[in-house]
């Protein structure tokens, strides 16, 4: 067993090759964290490991594909069995699907819900009796604003995100005084791969993106605040917007794809 040296704390990240994720990573290490990460591409894990290790030497990484929602749950246990104990779990990882509703198959649906909700759920399930019976621990769920907004032609992705909304606004309740913390972060219009990758229709949204850093800064500030939602940028008031007029929040996302037609050559 390779434990922290110097009494660091140890944050578990998903999807950490890159984008969200690598940078959440980069501001954990560099805010005292041991850093463990967990991501397909091994080559770009290696690299982010690199920038990691200066501040964080114990760190490492697992290249695992989170399709597989048991073999993510052994993964996050055997985390914890490497470093000793896990303090923080940031369910991060996560893939698009663009793709109208008339054209998905259940086979599109389910491969998004295993690796964007049915594997964070795992990965949590695996480790929350280990942070019960330490009286401590937090996990972190990043959902999106597709887990509060509806999005055409992303109904197998805002599935998949108000899934994990949900489940973290239960589980933040199931869990009241008991020491272990829910935090979820809904994340907006961020420049990562997300909106480049094959298999998906072309985003309907071509405004300004948030750099990555802007979601990761937010992250480590969540870990150790008192509150549970945390929009980043903060887009609260597009959702309470929509609750209080359903009617008018879909005709502005109808005039969206209108204008996003007439857009394509």
């Amino acid at each position: 067993m390779s434990t922290p040296a110097g009494g660091q704390r140890v944050a578990l990240v998903t999807g950490a090759s890159s984008g969200i994720g690598a940078a959440t990573a980069r501001a954990l290490a560099a805010g005292g964290y041991t850093v463990g990460l967990v991501a397909r591409r091994r080559e770009r894990l290696e690299q982010v490991l690199e920038e990691c290790r200066p501040l964080a030497p114990s760190s490492r990484l697992w290249a695992a594909d989170l399709s597989d929602p048991e073999a993510a749950a052994a993964l996050a246990v055997e985390a914890w069995d490497v470093f000793g104990h896990l303090d923080v779990l940031v369910n991060n990882a996560a893939i698009p699907k663009r793709r109208r509703v008339q054209e998905l198959t259940m086979h599109d649906v389910e491969h998004v819900m295993r690796v964007n909700y049915f594997s964070p759920v795992a990965m949590t399930l695996a480790v929350l009796p280990r942070m019960l019976a330490r009286g401590r621990g937090v996990v972190v769920n990043v959902s999106s604003l597709g887990g509060r907004l509806g999005i055409a032609t992303e109904a197998a992705y805002s599935g998949s995100k108000f899934a994990l909304a949900g489940f973290s606004e239960a589980m933040a309740a199931d869990l009241a005084d008991t020491g272990v913390r829910v935090r979820l972060v809904l994340p907006g219009a961020i420049d990562t791969e997300i909106w480049d990758q094959p298999g998906n229709d072309p985003p309907l949204y071509r405004g300004p993106l948030e750099p990555p850093e802007t979601v990761a800064s937010g992250i480590v500030a969540a870990i150790d605040s008192d509150r549970f939602e945390h929009y980043l940028p903060d887009m609260k008031a597009v959702v309470e917007f929509k609750t209080t007029d359903f009617d008018a929040y879909l005709a502005g996302m109808l005039d969206m794809v209108r204008h996003a037609g007439e857009a394509t050559p």
